[in-house]
C-alpha cells in the first residue's frame, strides 16, 4: 500500500507540474518571444520484489524550452536585413517624393523660368517681359534652394536617427549582458524564460544594428555586429557611440567605446536601422544633394556665360545673372600644416557629382572619397598655374605638413547658395552686342549669324571694326592681320567674337557696329531661351532639361529598389516568423488537449492515493477488531 501511495504521489505532483506548465504557455500565447514550454517525464526505476518489478511511479525529467537553433539564427539575420531595408525605403522615398513632386521639385520653376525667357525673346524691349523674367530666375532659385534644405534637414534628421538607434543598441546589449549574468548564474536549472527574453532583445539589436550570436559552452551568448565587432561578450556589454567625421565635423561616424577609447567603425560594419541610415546617407542622399548642386552649378555657369555673351537695355555688356558660391573645402581636423585651399569652377561640364580628398605627402594627389580612387590632376596650384581636377580649379596658399588632408566637395552646398545677381530687368542682356552688315559688292554668302563678348572690360572701348577678307582663308580686321579664317571658327576682335555662315570670297568686307541702348534686338535672348536644350552636361553629351529628367529617375530608381527589397524582406521574415511559430508558438488548441488528458491524469493520481488510503483504512480497521 505505501508502494501505491507513493506511486499515486508521484503522479500528482508530475501532472501538477505538467498543469502548472500549460496555464503557463496558454496565459503567455500573445507574449512577444515567448516560447512554449513542455514537461518531461520519466518512469522511476521498479523495486525488485521476488522475481519482478513492481512500479514506483513517476518523475519530471526536467521543463523543456521548444526552440530551434537555427530558425533562430535566421530570424536574427532577417531582423537586420527587415530593419535596414526599412529605414533605407522609408528614407529614399521622402528624397523621391520632394524631387518628382511638382510641388516641391524643380521642374515647375525650370518650365516657367525658360517660358519667361521665351517671352523675352518675342518682345526684348518689354519692361514687363524682363521684369517676369527676373521673377522667373528669383522663384527658381528659390526651389533649388529649398530643395537642397529639405535635403540638409533629411541629413540633420539621420543624424538623429543614429544617435537614437545608437542609444537603443547600448540599452539592448546592456539588458543582453545582464540576462547573460543570469543564466549563468542559473546553471542546468535556468529558467526557460531567461533564455526567451535574451533570445527577444538579441532579435531586436538585430533589428538595430545587425547581429551574429555565438553560443557559449557555460550558456552565455556572445553578440557581434554584421562586421564581427563585439557588442555582448558574456556578462559584457560594449558600447557603440558616435565621433564628429575629421574631414566633415558637422557629420557623425560610428565608433566603439572600448577599453583605450574611441575606435571608428567602418558605416559597413553594421547592418539593421543603423547600417541603412548609412546606406541611405552615403549611397542616396549625399549623391542626390551632389548631383542637385552640380545641376545647379552647371546651369548657373552655363547661363552667366551665355547672359555676358549680350549686352543690357543700356548697351552694357551682360553680367552674371546669378551668383554661386564656391567649392566647398574642409580640412582634416588632424592637419598640421598652414595651407588653405582656395577654389572656382574650371570647367562646369567637366563636374562631376562626386566629393573628392586632397591629400599632400610631398606633392598633391586627388582621390575619391567614396572608393579611394585615384583622379587626375594637373597645375601647380599657383595663382599662374592653379591645379585641375574634376572641373575645379583650385590654389594652394600657406605651408602644407605631410599627410594633410582636405575634403573638396565640388556641388554638394552649390544649391543652397544660388541666387539671382541682377537687381533690375533692364539688366538682362537680350541683345547681341554687334551689329553686322554685309558689303553690297561681296562676292561670296557669307552671313554674320551669332556674336558674343568676350571680355567686357575690353569690349567697353569698342566703337566699331571693319573686317575684310583678302581670300577665303584669311581676313584683316581694321587693316590688321591677316588672320588665317576657317569657316565655322568665329573671328576675334577685342572683348568680342563674331561668327560667319557660308562662304566668304575675296574682297568680301563686313562693318561691324556696337548694338546700341534701348535695342529690341533680341539675338542673346534666343540664346537665353534655348539654354536649357544645349549638351552642356558630362563633357557637353547631355542637356540641362536631360540631366534634371535623369536626376528625378535615378532618385525614383533607388527609392523603387529598396522598396521592393523591403517588400522581399518582410516576405522572407514572416516565413521565418512562422517557422518559428510552428516550433515555438503556442497552439491554444493543442494546450486545451493537454489540459484536458493532464487533468484526467491529475484526477486518475488523486483517485489512486484515495484508493490506497481506503484500503489503508481498511486494513487499520482489521487490526483493531
Amino acid at each position: 500500500m505505501t508502494g501505491m501511495l507513493g506511486t499515486g504521489t508521484s503522479a500528482l505532483l508530475a501532472f501538477q507540474r505538467a498543469l502548472g506548465t500549460v496555464s503557463h504557455n496558454v496565459a503567455n500565447a500573445s507574449t512577444p518571444g515567448y516560447s512554449r514550454q513542455r514537461v518531461d517525464l520519466a518512469a522511476r526505476p521498479g523495486q525488485a520484489q521476488g522475481n519482478s518489478y513492481i512500479g514506483q511511479g513517476v518523475d519530471v525529467a526536467g521543463l523543456q524550452r521548444l526552440a530551434d537553433g537555427l530558425v533562430f539564427a535566421r530570424q536574427v539575420d532577417s531582423a537586420g536585413e527587415l530593419g535596414r531595408l526599412g529605414q533605407l525605403s522609408a528614407m529614399a522615398g521622402r528624397i523621391d517624393t520632394l524631387v518628382s513632386n511638382p510641388a516641391t521639385g524643380l521642374s515647375s520653376q525650370w518650365s516657367a523660368f525658360f517660358t519667361a525667357a521665351d517671352a523675352l525673346t518675342a518682345e526684348p524691349g518689354s519692361a514687363t517681359a524682363r521684369s517676369q523674367l527676373l521673377a522667373a530666375g528669383e522663384q527658381l532659385a528659390g526651389r533649388w534652394r529649398s530643395l537642397d534644405g529639405q535635403l540638409s534637414s533629411l541629413e540633420q534628421e539621420t543624424g538623429q536617427r543614429l544617435q537614437a538607434v545608437v542609444s537603443d543598441a547600448n540599452q539592448l546589449a546592456t539588458e543582453i549582458a545582464g540576462l547573460n549574468r543570469a543564466i549563468l548564474d542559473g546553471g542546468r536549472n535556468v529558467a526557460p524564460d531567461l533564455l526567451d527574453a535574451r533570445a527577444l532583445r538579441i532579435e531586436r539589436l538585430a533589428g538595430l544594428v545587425g547581429a551574429e550570436t555565438v553560443a557559449q559552452p557555460d550558456g552565455t551568448m556572445s553578440v557581434f555586429t554584421a562586421g564581427g565587432q563585439p557588442l555582448v561578450l558574456g556578462a559584457q556589454a560594449m558600447q557603440l557611440t558616435t565621433v564628429p567625421d575629421p574631414m566633415r565635423p558637422d557629420r557623425q561616424q560610428l565608433a566603439l567605446d572600448g577599453p583605450s577609447g574611441k575606435v571608428r567603425l567602418p558605416s559597413t560594419s553594421v547592418s539593421g536601422e543603423l547600417g541603412g541610415l548609412f546606406e541611405f546617407r552615403e549611397r542616396v542622399l549625399d549623391p542626390a544633394r551632389a548631383e542637385l548642386g552640380r545641376l545647379a552649378t552647371v546651369f548657373a555657369t552655363g547661363f552667366n556665360a551665355a547672359h555676358r555673351a549680350g549686352v543690357d537695355f543700356t548697351g552694357a555688356p551682360g553680367a552674371d545673372f546669378f551668383a554661386l558660391s564656391p567649392p566647398r573645402v574642409d580640412a582634416h581636423t588632424g592637419n598640421t600644416g598652414s595651407a588653405t585651399v582656395t577654389t572656382r569652377v574650371d570647367d562646369a561640364s567637366a563636374l562631376k557629382a562626386q566629393d573628392l580628398v586632397l591629400r599632400f605627402d610631398g606633392g598633391w594627389t586627388a582621390t575619391r572619397a567614396d572608393t579611394g580612387e585615384a583622379v587626375p590632376m594637373t597645375g601647380s596650384g599657383t595663382a599662374a598655374d592653379p591645379f585641375r581636377v574634376a572641373g575645379v580649379a583650385f590654389e594652394i596658399s600657406g605651408t602644407p605638413a605631410a599627410g594633410d588632408r582636405f575634403a573638396l566637395r565640388p556641388t554638394a552646398d552649390a544649391a543652397a547658395s544660388l541666387r539671382v545677381a541682377l537687381t533690375d530687368g533692364s539688366q538682362i542682356a537680350a541683345a547681341k552686342p554687334l551689329q553686322a552688315s554685309a558689303d553690297a559688292n561681296n562676292l561670296g554668302n557669307a552671313r554674320a549669324t551669332s556674336a558674343q563678348v568676350t571680355d567686357a572690360a575690353a569690349f567697353a572701348g569698342f566703337a566699331g571694326a571693319s573686317i575684310e577678307f583678302i581670300d577665303a582663308d584669311q581676313y584683316t580686321v581694321d587693316g590688321a592681320g591677316p588672320y588665317p579664317y576657317t569657316a565655322g571658327s568665329p573671328i576675334t576682335g577685342p572683348g568680342w567674337s563674331l561668327t560667319l555662315e557660308g562662304a566668304p570670297a575675296a574682297g568680301d568686307a563686313f562693318a561691324l557696329a556696337r548694338t546700341p541702348p534701348r535695342s529690341n534686338d533680341n539675338g542673346n535672348a534666343l540664346a537665353l531661351g534655348a539654354f536649357d536644350q544645349r549638351p552642356i552636361l558630362d563633357g557637353g553629351s547631355t542637356s540641362l532639361t536631360a540631366g534634371l529628367s535623369q536626376f528625378t529617375a535615378r532618385v525614383g530608381t533607388e527609392a523603387r529598389h529598396a522598396s521592393l527589397g523591403l517588400e522581399a524582406q518582410t516576405a522572407i521574415h514572416a516565413q521565418v516568423t512562422a517557422e518559428r511559430e510552428s516550433v515555438s508558438g503556442v497552439n491554444l488548441d493543442e494546450e486545451a488537449a493537454d489540459l484536458m488528458r493532464f487533468q484526467q491524469a491529475y484526477q486518475a493520481a488523486a483517485q489512486v492515493i484515495s484508493t490506497a488510503d481506503s484500503m489503508f483504512q481498511t486494513l487499520l480497521s482489521a487490526v483493531r477488531r
